[in-house]
């Protein structure tokens, strides 16, 4: 006969520290639902992965890499910037989102000479163009361009093969998903944008 459970253990105070299968899976169950929760309210609102579509900015972005977005920071009344590269709706519809960099924000003057990009008349230096020439993709978008208030200029880091603000105008700034501030697959590509 066993004898009763007291202050100092025994068999039912052992049976009593073993917790039942139903409360652990209820458990398991509960710190699930809270991850998936937190990690959906994370990519909603903070960070959101991104694949690359295109080849518009090689060499800096590889096309099929998965990039990091920050969705949060143009929220929150930062402006864009020149250089920032950014997610956005793509204006023709092909694809879901595009990549490009900034290159004029609203009310600056945006001009294509010889080649080389101007912004409100000082050429701009672009070493992550590797010296590919900028020129003008559709004869609708006339040149010197006023960026109007409210939109950015984008264009890609591959001149000579990339659909940007060249092609289809400036964009709206509320059409901005985020800034993509890296790159985390595939791992040879790993590491922050330039």
């Amino acid at each position: 006969m066993l004898a009763p459970a007291n202050q100092y253990g025994g068999p039912r105070a052992d049976a009593m520290r073993q917790p039942s299968l139903a409360r652990s899976l209820f458990t398991y169950t509960i710190c699930i639902i809270i991850a998936i929760g937190l990690a959906a309210l994370v990519r909603a609102f903070l960070v959101e992965p991104y694949r690359i579509p295109t080849g518009s900015m090689l060499p800096t972005i590889q096309l099929n890499d998965m990039v990091v977005a920050n969705k949060l920071v143009f929220k929150v009344g930062v402006k864009p910037k020149y250089k920032d590269v950014v997610v956005f709706k793509d204006p023709t519809g092909q694809y879901s989102q595009l990549i490009k960099r900034v290159i004029a924000v609203g009310g600056q003057t945006v001009d294509l000479r010889d080649g080389s990009v101007y912004v409100d008349g000082q050429k701009l230096n672009e070493p992550y163009t590797h010296g590919k020439p900028s020129e003008a993709l559709s004869p609708n978008i006339q040149f010197p361009y006023l960026v109007p208030e409210g939109k950015i200029w984008v264009m890609g880091d591959n001149r000579t093969n990339s659909a940007d603000s060249r092609f289809f105008g400036a964009i709206p700034v509320s059409s901005l998903y985020g800034r993509a501030w890296w790159t985390y697959w595939p791992l040879s590509h790993f590491g922050a944008l330039r």
